[in-house]
């Protein structure tokens, strides 16, 4: 996708003035109504600057057939608006053609943000529906999209337009791995993928399949796959070095392509959401491609750890023993428990051979997080107050929630076994905590590291589906921490 930037209005078929609902909205209204010929007072009785509120105006002008006046409410996070963007196209989609400009005189700083809610106002989710012919929307109409900005702005909203529109890139392409079904998602097609944006975006990939994690020792990742022997599990570890003073970060993801729960299988109704399990690796990818493209100044690493749970003869059974990379061993309490089992093999390797200075895991861990959280934010656990005010400052930037929860050691006893070195469920109570306790067992105790449970934001319903539909929860998350960190 391609947005240009003009410094005079010759023409267009569709002007947006976006808005903001602040003190000086009155001022901004004056200002923009001239631009159309409307009196203030019309405007000021029909439009408030509410989110996603538009008002729609024709202008006999010959510069533009009409104008969108689109509110942004009232102190909108920079995710707000980027959904609103994205809603505002979405919606619109079959009715605007020609030429469509944004006019940002008056909000320079919203570049990226907008650009990359158009962008993402393209993606859809019938990827594998059949059509008789392809249906013509704003997006392949031959419509052509501008910014409307004063001259001395232009470089710096061209480098905006730029980042928003890479963002997106990214975004899109993990939103579409995390709606893949899982006959086109398997622990190969994952790999296969990652390894194709690595040689797109100029980051080193290496796989480690079957007979490699076996002799690495990733026992616990291959207990999980052992139900699933015609798709084996894989590690995938992706390198992008910026230089050799950069600080290093660690990121690690869960890739479960499927969770049927194993022999503690989940109830059936919902389980074809399962397929969004491999969440938090889809974010570490899509972080390790966007910091690739946007050359951070980082020497980043991320491990995913991906593989199904199902059932077969082979599988792992609650009461089984399993061993693990750390060389500890592990009672199987349930075998809905997983995601924590891959974790503990990808997050002891990534502390102890790659050392990073901070290390972070994500993974759609616990429905005990939905139900402490909802779809609003992420449950994040650290020891670490400086690493989870930096996470919290990423997060409030970026509009990708996350709210602290305890990591006490008053939780410890809950993993005890009587049997192995540790088992993989707690009592029935504080179950995100208890999760985040089990991973924690296996950091080698590194004194930076935090995890976040990102259940219930990664995949939910929403305006953009009727079913449910990925988030791309993460991607920005990350890179602002990475960024600033």
């Amino acid at each position: 996708m391609k947005i240009n930037t003009i410094t005079k209005l010759e023409s267009a078929k569709t002007l947006i003035i976006p808005f903001i609902k602040d003190d000086m909205l009155e001022e901004q209204l004056i200002k923009r109504a001239k631009i159309i010929g409307y009196e203030m007072e019309e405007l000021g009785n029909s439009f408030s600057a509410a989110a996603k509120e538009t008002l729609i105006v024709a202008t006999p002008r010959k510069k533009y057939n009409k104008v969108i006046f689109f509110g942004l409410g009232k102190k909108p996070t920079s995710k707000e608006v980027i959904t609103s963007f994205r809603s505002l196209l979405k919606n619109n989609k079959k009715k605007l053609s020609g030429e469509v400009v944004v006019d940002l005189k008056g909000n320079a700083d919203l570049a990226e943000l907008i650009a990359n809610g158009i962008c993402l106002a393209s993606y859809e989710l019938g990827m594998l529906k059949t059509r008789e012919k392809e249906e013509k929307t704003v997006f392949n109409n031959g419509t052509k999209f501008s910014f409307w900005i004063t001259a001395n702005q232009e470089e710096k909203i061209k480098k905006s337009i730029a980042r928003g529109l890479a963002t997106a890139e990214t975004q899109m392409n993990i939103m579409g791995l995390v709606d893949a079904p899982s006959n086109y998602k398997t622990p190969q097609m994952m790999a296969d993928f990652i390894e194709k944006s690595g040689k797109k975006n100029g980051f080193k990939v290496t796989v480690y399949d079957e007979k490699a994690c076996e002799k690495k020792g990733f026992h616990a990742l291959l207990a999980v796959g052992r139900g699933s022997i015609d798709r084996p599990a894989k590690m995938v570890v992706m390198e992008y070095k910026s230089s050799k003073d950069a600080k290093k970060v660690g990121l690690v993801g869960k890739g479960v392509t499927f969770d049927t729960g194993g022999v503690s299988l989940k109830p059936g109704s919902g389980m074809e959401d399962m397929k969004m399990d491999m969440g938090g690796s889809a974010a570490v990818i899509g972080a390790v491609e966007l910091a690739s493209k946007l050359k951070l100044d980082v020497n980043l690493v991320g491990i995913v750890a991906i593989t199904e749970n199902c059932i077969d003869a082979l599988a792992i059974k609650p009461g089984d023993v399993i061993n693990s990379y750390a060389g500890k061993t592990i009672e199987i309490i349930n075998t809905d428990a997983e995601g924590r089992l891959i974790l503990a093999d990808a997050v002891h390797y990534m502390a102890t051979e790659f050392e990073p200075e901070v290390m972070i895991d994500l993974a759609t861990l616990t429905g005990s997080c939905i139900r402490t959280l909802g779809h609003v934010a992420a449950g994040m656990m650290t020891k670490n107050d400086k690493l989870a005010t930096q996470l919290e400052k990423a997060a409030e930037s970026t509009g990708e929630k996350v709210w602290r929860l305890p990591l006490w050691d008053d939780f410890k006893s809950e993993l005890d076994s009587d049997v192995a070195d540790i088992k993989n469920l707690g009592g029935p109570y504080a179950g995100a905590t208890t999760a985040g306790k089990f991973i924690e067992y296996f950091t080698n105790e590194h004194p930076n590291w935090a995890h976040l449970d990102i259940a219930g934001t990664a995949f939910h319903k929403g305006e953009f589906s009727k079913g449910g539909s990925a988030t791309a929860y993460g991607v920005r998350l990350l890179t602002q921490f990475i960024e600033k960190y």
